[in-house]
């Protein structure tokens, strides 16, 4: 008799193959997510040559017939290396949205998989190079496959704490796009369960590198090679492997015993669409936890200017300023309880900070309470800014009729996804297609 898959792994496949998503809301949001996203891998290519040295095809100068055409560039890569540059342009910069909770992360990560995932079988399918079982490679099929990837990502996040085991965040960004991309490919109920199973069996990468002195770029690529492996598990499942029923519960080598080591999962709500109108938008590439005090900085001193991007590079003036050090020394962080109560509360969910300035001269000024910083879904201020936004990113790349060519083919749902990818390409980052 065969063995029945365990309950997560059933409950997400169940999810991802059968949910109807019928909150107009949701599609407003997953709309405003994928530009958010495009916006920011185009700021990447353009500004961090560190960033351009990871992407391209590993073999110089070749292209595959039919492959993902990687935005703000003229590659033309495979799915999977196709994943792992797109959720490095969108990640790298530290720019794109975050959702908290035990855990924190970054769901538009998964846009990388699945944009690059349905842009190859997109184009494969065009030429007859593929006979596509799936379901339509539109932009209402990839705002689908996005907001069930948030929606996977952001129900684990909220109270399991991957991190307290040492494991990086990223893991939760596999197997959101494992299993959407599973179903983008036209994988069987039974198969995209085994690909779940298979990132559980997979190991999984370390916090080590986003910690204290040990921080290191890969932190900036991490969410591509969880995409990236997303991807090749799902075609290593489409080419006939197998999965692993109990790869969570299984005794002594499942996922729980050894590696989690609880007897499950928690979960605070069901996998409908709510994370995709929770995210924060971050309007200052700034670390997630630390952009209400950042705003609450700002309004303290209008001589303070927002964050660039440049300013976290190794050369900037601020890298090794002596001021900045001794800024940093004289900062004393408390933890208000009254504020990580409403960070936790599922119903507020505030992730506020304050700050109050003591000046040489005795006087202190009076506290600044940052509760919804610009970006959060509560901000009146969000919308406007996240659009400006997107408008600045995309105009180091693009002209103006590109970018509103860009959000045309967003808005319609019968778009196919290499037209979208398409108006992204570029021959190099000076040449206008339009």
């Amino acid at each position: 008799m065969a063995r029945s898959y365990d309950q997560p792994i059933r409950d997400i496949v169940d999810y991802v193959f059968h949910y109807e998503i019928n909150d107009p809301n949701a599609w407003k949001s997953a709309r405003v997510a994928v530009l958010d996203a495009i916006g920011c891998a185009i700021e990447s290519v353009t500004k961090s040559p560190a960033c351009r040295a990871l992407i391209g095809p590993v073999v110089p100068d070749t292209a595959v017939p039919n492959g993902f055409k990687v935005p703000g560039t003229n590659h033309q890569v495979d799915p999977v290396k196709g994943a792992f540059d797109l959720g490095v342009l969108i990640r790298y910069l530290d720019h794109n949205d975050a959702l908290w909770g035990a855990e924190w992360g970054h769901p538009s990560d998964n846009l990388a998989a699945i944009l690059a995932v349905s842009d190859w079988l997109d184009r494969a399918a065009t030429c007859g190079q593929y006979t596509h079982q799936g379901p339509p490679l539109t932009v209402r099929t990839l705002l689908t496959a996005l907001i069930k990837a948030y929606e996977i990502q952001g129900c684990y996040q909220m109270k399991n704490a991957f991190n307290a085991f040492g494991i990086d965040h990223v893991i939760l960004v596999k197997l959101a796009s494992a299993s959407v991309v599973a179903w983008l490919l036209g994988l069987t109920e039974e198969q995209t369960m085994a690909t779940i199973s298979h990132v559980w069996m997979d190991g999984h990468p370390s916090r080590v590198y986003r910690s204290g002195n040990n921080t290191i770029p890969r932190k900036g690529w991490a969410a591509g090679d969880a995409c990236m492996r997303a991807v090749h598990l799902a075609l290593l499942v489409r080419a006939g492997q197998p999965g692993v029923p109990e790869a969570l519960s299984s005794k002594p080598f499942g996922f729980f015993a050894q590696t989690f080591r609880t007897e499950g999962f928690v979960f605070e709500r069901p996998f409908e669409s709510w994370a995709i109108q929770n995210v924060l938008f971050k309007t200052m590439p700034v670390e997630g936890h630390g952009i209400a005090a950042v705003e609450a900085a700002l309004t303290q001193s209008r001589r303070l200017r927002a964050m660039e991007v440049q300013d976290y590079d190794d050369d900037s003036v601020w890298a090794r300023d002596e001021e900045v050090e001794a800024m940093r020394a004289k900062v004393i962080v408390d933890v208000d309880h009254n504020l990580t109560r409403d960070y936790h509360d599922p119903d507020k969910r505030s992730i506020g900070s304050a700050v109050i300035v003591h000046l040489k001269n005795g006087a202190t000024l009076s506290e600044v309470l940052a509760e919804y910083p610009v970006g959060h879904v509560r901000n009146p201020r969000t919308a406007g800014v996240v659009h400006g936004k997107f408008w600045g990113n995309m105009r180091l790349m693009f002209s103006d009729i590109e970018i509103q060519a860009v959000l045309k083919s967003i808005e319609d749902d019968e778009t196919k996804i290499m037209e979208v990818v398409n108006l992204l390409s570029r021959e190099s980052p000076k040449h206008s297609r339009l």
